[in-house]
């Protein structure tokens, strides 16, 4: 896809398996009723992983780097190196690596065995999640060796900045303290926006009350998922979480008085 001087393409890594409870919405006994082609025969919800290519003059940028090489019951990745190649894009052509977040699913391929995995790029991310994730007293040991090796190369940013003509980051906390939005931008006001984990799963932006596991703040993260789903609802602005099934971008439309998302 192609959004002002900006291309954007979706490079998959591999699936993740959650139990239907990892969302949920208070007071309803059985809301995936009214979404059953969102629940996997066994019984579990399907996340696809991965993260995103952007082109723009000569920077190669990604934004997230999906899972890594994370293989168990409920998460596979491996695949996210070879989905860039397929693009023409080898790591080392990578300039710049954005998270959305620093969640494991989301940073998989920043290093492997202590080492960069794309050695010419500069890694940004919001200052408030590193801080959370790698800084803590009591940050996770996972985390900490996972993104360690980053610090050097490491450019974090702490408000709403520009990281290339077009492209934008807006801090969005409460799924995480630093959870970002990137939004691109072309000259005729068209929009396209990388929600992250701000919304987990397509239903997200249908009812407003759904809850996940995963929030660190569930009523901060309830408030910007549904701001952001408000700003763009009947617009033509574009919208893609990072676990959408294929990373496919849509549109959140009215139907019936309803909130729904609509791929293309």
């Amino acid at each position: 896809m192609k959004i002002g001087s900006l291309d954007v393409a979706p490079v998959l890594d591999g699936v993740g398996h959650e139990t239907k409870d990892a969302l949920t919405r208070p007071g309803v006994d059985d809301p995936w009723a009214c979404h059953p082609g969102q629940v996997e025969a066994d019984g579990r919800l399907h996340f696809d992983l991965g993260g995103f290519l952007v082109r723009t003059g000569d920077r190669v940028i990604l934004v997230d780097v999906g899972v890594g090489g994370v293989s168990n019951d409920s998460y596979t990745g491996g695949d996210f190196l070879d989905s860039l190649r397929a693009y023409g894009v080898a790591p080392e052509d990578v300039t710049d690596v954005l998270f959305t977040h620093l969640h494991f699913d989301h940073v998989g391929w920043a290093t492997r065995k202590g080492e960069i995995v794309f050695p010419n790029a500069t890694y940004r991310v919001h200052a408030a999640d590193w801080a959370h994730f790698v800084d803590a007293a009591d940050a996770a040991p996972g985390a900490v060796r996972k993104l360690g090796p980053l610090r050097d190369r490491l450019a974090p940013f702490d408000s709403d900045v520009t990281i290339a003509p077009g492209l934008d980051a807006r801090h969005t906390p409460g799924h995480t303290p630093g959870s970002t939005v990137y939004v691109l931008s072309g000259d005729d006001g068209r929009r396209a926006l990388l929600l992250g984990d701000v919304v987990h799963s397509v239903v997200e932006l249908a009812e407003p009350d759904w809850q996940a596991v995963f929030d660190v703040d569930p009523v901060a993260a309830s408030a910007a998922r549904n701001a952001l789903a408000d700003e763009v609802r009947d617009g033509p602005d574009l919208v893609v979480g990072a676990h959408f099934p294929g990373l496919r971008f849509g549109r959140v439309v009215t139907v019936d008085g309803a909130r729904r998302f609509r791929a293309l």
